[in-house]
């Protein structure tokens, strides 16, 4: 690799056609911004930025050999930090052991014109999609150019050409002397050479890391030795404590507050309002969501420890106005409403195929009702953040999913200039999407900008987190589908309804796009107050049930093998993997084989983010069950078969499989919000239940249905769709009772 004659202090600049246009992974010097390291000691050191020392925007060398990696996307436990160090190393050969992730700065990326949402958009922060192609290159990019400029640096020290210089685990050597530097012996040097051409990546036959081991997570042994930071962890000097309180129904005002009933109780300062009619000014940045985290009517009481904060907040008296939202006395209610909205003419049409009223020409017509309630993400850290705000600077210490969303929010919460602003990630304890949309950190900054020059450390209680959520949406949807003399559907009319996000994924699976001729697919938006966001598979997790089910009664009703029915369903549908996966796992299942009364196998087989041809994730699951005369569920086994194309890391998809799967089990099992009045009545784990781990069955995950598509496809949020529709099949095929609606524990299973 050649090198310039002249190494200058700091000016690198990648383009790469593959990415679309263009890719920069470092330009001029960054400003000094303080990062965080998943290492516990120096939690928040006041400069890792380094721009002298940095070979780009993403890794840096420390003289001992530490490469810091700098990772946008936070870490809540599903691995992306040690994705993006993985994928870097590929490229740059250093010692795992020495890689230590950091969490990058949006701040950074704002004044370096993009520098890491120029690979990843408006997800290039986000707590996922860690193998998506355009970051992919950009990390292997990062890595190689990283790599050969401390070759250059070595060459240079030795005076030899670089052609005869070999980096293999942190160590350069001269392949005609023998002679050895590290790389942190040249990591500063390093930093100042400028390529002439930029070192084009290997080819992924020539990987040796990715696809080939399988690393545990760069954090785990600082998470058994307790030194990784959560948000609930963060302790600043001087800080002050929060506990808040929201409308308990969602869009309501607070009307009148007594301090003078509180202000003599231990510790307490004060009492802030967080108003969302107050006017905010006007922001110089965009949110990646957009206005999609407004504030919340809400009132904090401050003080010097949490529970002096707690205690009186309980004693405060208060008086809100619950608005419109009080109008909806139950969930019964709004379902009713959901499944009567259906007969409006103002219908949203989202697909419409062919002739759909050949449905009623058919010798067969199928139709059922289905609803998944409103559910919550439940994670174990309460909502917290930390924020100081002065007048011309801005810090937020918070467990946030979304990094750059949440340094987007204190920007237009604050009016403080974009520059000096700083969100410093902790890790995550539980977020599942609740942490993604910045709401969480917009009541933060909203109540610390009312305490200024002092940190105040906001904290949720459980049942204020549980009734202030970001639900997934209650879902209502009806189908009908007219079959044929061979009992194959030949029209299809299908329609969802419900408030909030996530609608539109009804219609992103195959039944929409040309496996049934006619086909219409329309949705409902609902006036309800309850506010909705990401909920692990968001929109698929209800969807998957649905169609899936509906998919198995249709089977039934044309007296054809569930599986049978699917294989000569998706037969000529145009991504192999959704046959594949279908074959695999009813092979490992022993699927046909003769089963004692009382018990039964389901089938089920969903793609998440299915938005193109051969694009996300098609995973199937068989379920076996067993249910008692008296209507006791025991689920005995769950095998579990998916295509993403190709996988990095085969424990970890392992691990995200069999996680994702306890999450839909549960999720169809158990979980349901209900309402009263306009308010969510749960409050704690108590009225929520969830698995224990005597309760998981064997879950076996089967990579045999791997298709080698060119894409590195979703993991995490794939596996929660088909585990409740298989298991709510197999109930069927136990008992003869369909499920139509979660959670199962509500429905009457005996049978005699």
């Amino acid at each position: 690799m050649a090198t310039s004659s002249t190494m200058n202090r700091r000016s690198f600049l990648v383009s790469v056609a593959s990415v679309g246009g263009g890719l920069a992974l470092a330009i001029r010097a960054p400003r000094q911004i303080a990062a965080m390291p998943i290492r516990g000691t120096d939690a928040f050191p006041e400069d890792t930025a380094n721009a002298a020392t940095d070979l780009n925007a993403w890794i840096n060398i420390l003289p001992d050999d530490t490469v810091i990696v700098r990772s946008p996307m936070p870490e809540q436990g599903n691995g992306v930090m040690t994705q993006v160090g993985l994928t870097i190393a590929e490229e740059l050969r250093c010692d795992l052991t020495k890689l230590n992730p950091e969490f990058a700065s949006p701040t950074r990326d704002f004044l370096e014109d993009g520098v890491y949402t120029a690979s990843g958009g408006m997800l290039a922060f986000f707590a996922g999609r860690s193998t998506a192609e355009a970051r992919n290159a950009a990390l292997l990019q990062a890595g190689a150019s990283a790599r050969e400029r401390l070759k250059a640096a070595a060459a240079a020290e030795w005076n030899v050409p670089v052609t005869e210089i070999e980096a293999e685990d942190s160590v350069l050597t001269h392949t005609g002397s023998g002679k050895t530097l590290r790389y942190g012996e040249v990591a500063a040097k390093a930093a100042t050479i400028e390529l002439e051409v930029e070192p084009e990546p290997k080819p992924e036959s020539e990987w040796t890391i990715l696809g080939k081991t399988s690393h545990g997570k760069f954090q785990n042994p600082y998470v058994v030795q307790g030194q990784t930071i959560y948000g609930i962890d963060v302790i600043r000097e001087k800080m002050l404590y929060a506990a808040l309180a929201q409308s308990p129904v969602m869009g309501g005002r607070l009307v009148s507050y007594d301090f003078n009933a509180i202000k003599d109780m231990p510790g307490v300062h004060s009492v802030v309002v967080v108003d969302p009619d107050e006017v905010r000014p006007e922001a110089p940045v965009q949110a990646p969501f957009g206005q999609i985290s407004p504030a919340q009517a809400g009132i904090a009481v401050i003080a010097d420890h949490y529970w002096q904060a707690r205690k009186a907040l309980e004693a405060l008296p208060v008086v809100w106005d619950p608005g419109d939202g009080a109008q909806w006395t139950d969930d019964a209610m709004m379902r009713e409403a959901t499944f009567a909205a259906f007969d409006d003419d103002d219908l949203t049409e989202l697909v419409a195929l062919g002739d759909i009223s050949t449905l009623e020409d058919q010798p067969t017509v199928v139709t059922g009702d289905y609803w998944t309630p409103y559910t919550d993400n439940a994670p174990i850290e309460p909502l917290n953040g930390t924020a100081l705000v002065t007048k011309d600077r801005v810090d937020v210490w918070h467990p946030t999913q979304q990094t750059q969303q949440a340094w987007a929010i204190a920007v237009e919460e604050t009016g403080v200039a974009p520059e000096n602003v700083f969100v410093h990630p902790t890790f995550i304890g539980g977020a599942f999407g609740r942490r993604v949309f910045g709401d969480d950190v917009r009541m933060v900054v909203a109540v610390a900008k009312k305490v200024p020059d002092v940190p105040v450390h906001v904290i949720w209680t459980r049942e204020e987190m549980f009734r202030q959520g970001r639900y997934r949406p209650a879902v209502a949807a009806r189908i009908t589908a007219g079959l044929d003399a061979d009992g194959m559907p030949v029209a299809i009319d299908a329609k969802a309804g419900g408030a909030g996000l996530y609608l539109a994924g009804f219609n992103d699976g195959p039944l929409a796009t040309g496996v049934i001729p006619n086909a219409r697919f329309q949705n409902k938006e609902m006036p309800f107050n309850l506010l909705s966001g990401p909920n692990r598979g968001p929109g698929y997790n209800s969807f998957a049930f649905i169609i899936e089910t509906f998919v198995d009664e249709a089977a039934h009703a044309a007296g054809i093998d569930p599986l049978e029915y699917r294989l000569k369903l998706y037969e000529n549908y145009r991504d192999p993997g959704w046959v594949k996966t279908l074959q695999v796992a009813a092979e490992k299942a022993g699927w046909g084989k003769t089963l004692p009364k009382g018990e039964g196998m389901g089938i089920a087989v969903s793609n998440w983010a299915m938005t193109a041809d051969f694009f996300g994730t098609t995973v199937c699951d068989v379920a076996h069950v067993a249910v008692s005369q008296d209507g006791v569920l025991t689920i005995k086994q769950i095998d579990v078969a998916f295509d993403t194309g190709k996988i990095m890391n085969e424990d970890a998809v392992r691990a995200q499989y069999e996680g994702g799967t306890i999450w839909g089990l549960n999720l169809a099992l158990n979980e349901e919000l209900t309402v009263k009045d306009g308010a969510i009545v749960e409050g704690n784990f108590d009225q929520y239940p969830m698995l224990r781990m005597t309760d998981i069955p064997p879950i076996n995950i089967h990579f045999d249905a791997l298709t080698g598509a060119d894409r590195f496809s979703e993991i995490g949020e794939s596996s929660v769709g088909p585990v409740g529709p298989a298991v709510a099949n197999a109930i069927f095929a136990a008992t003869g009772k369909r499920i139509r609606s979660m959670p199962f524990r509500k429905e009457d299973l005996a049978w005699s």
